[in-house]
């Protein structure tokens, strides 16, 4: 009688998993209480979504809710689930280890977990994670990465390899001497020009960025966004940006870590779904770079994308 009362049971918590998005649902309210909104945003789902599928969940009874003020709070406690749940949970729990989308979800989770605002008496203290905001609204989001950009000698000449429509030349231009602006496609080198007509010391190249026509040793420093896994050969673009930079100059390189969204080839044209840091490292010592760095970047909870990496390197 016990093994045919638990059957539906079983059925139901089977059911209720075999959906990703809820499995990875129930693993990050394993780790934290959450609300609707903060799951949408550490799992990039709209919260119409979240909403149906916590539904679910809690009929099943894989998590519990509470109200807090006008907000409801979900959780999930292992401790609190039947042994049967549990020893489902446990192997259900094992398909989740290395999953890039889930581990994608944890990071996003830390950040959603750094926005919450916090409370003291002080008013320093008082305002804790809104100061941020405050901040933001008096003065705007933009302005401490500028600052620091002031920290670049202003003698510096820049390669910009991949330059699309100048983001990053522009944000370089009032702080160094040159930058040397590069894309193989003239629509954006269009699109730059029109956007950087006020600012005289960029310069604007069409070339492939694997053969650059600048002179070996001709930069301070060059710098690679979101372009190489665009390019058939990556280590080509590395051995390129250590042919330009001056003994003693800087480069870095800014893209995905390794993902799984295999859409992004057929939707984007990308060539590469990241790259592990272990392969930047060795691409960059193999052309002479030493002091190489590879730090992930801050997620913004806002960004729909895989997380992102920058890496640093000195020219020896």
């Amino acid at each position: 009688m016990k093994e045919s009362s638990e059957s539906p049971d079983l059925l139901n918590w089977l059911s209720s998993l075999s959906d990703l998005a809820r499995l990875r649902l129930v693993a990050l309210l394993m780790q934290e209480e959450l609300s609707v909104g903060e799951l949408a945003r550490a799992l990039q789902l709209p919260q119409s979504t979240v909403s149906r599928h916590l539904k679910l969940l809690l009929e099943v009874k894989w998590i519990s809710k509470r109200s807090a003020g006008t907000a409801s709070l979900y959780q999930a406690r292992l401790e609190s689930l039947p042994a049967t749940a549990q020893a489902l949970w446990r192997v259900a729990d094992e398909t989740l280890a290395g999953n890039t989308t889930f581990e994608e979800d944890v990071l996003r989770l830390r950040e959603v977990l750094a926005e919450r605002p916090s409370d003291s008496r002080a008013f320093f203290g008082r305002l804790g994670g809104e100061w941020d905001q405050l901040r933001n609204e008096l003065f705007g989001q933009q302005f401490t990465a500028q600052a620091l950009r002031g920290l670049l000698p202003r003698g510096w000449t820049v390669a910009d390899l991949g330059c699309g429509t100048g983001d990053a030349a522009e944000a370089l231009a009032p702080f160094v001497q040159r930058v040397i602006a590069i894309d193989r496609e003239k629509s954006m080198l269009d699109a730059g020009k029109k956007r950087l007509a006020d600012f005289n010391n960029v310069e604007f190249v069409c070339s492939e960025i694997t053969q650059l026509p600048l002179a070996s040793g001709s930069v301070d420093a060059a710098m690679c966004f979101l372009v190489l896994h665009h390019t058939p050969h990556p280590a080509d673009v590395i051995s390129e940006m250590g042919r330009i930079v001056r003994p003693g100059g800087q480069a870095i390189v800014v893209d995905m870590v390794k993902h799984d969204r295999e859409s992004y080839r057929q939707s984007m044209g990308h060539m590469h779904l990241g790259f592990d840091a272990k392969v930047i490292e060795d691409w960059s010592k193999e052309v002479g770079f030493s002091e190489i760095a590879i730090t992930p970047l801050r997620i913004q909870t806002s960004a729909k994308g895989p997380p992102l990496f920058v890496a640093s390197m000195s020219r020896a």
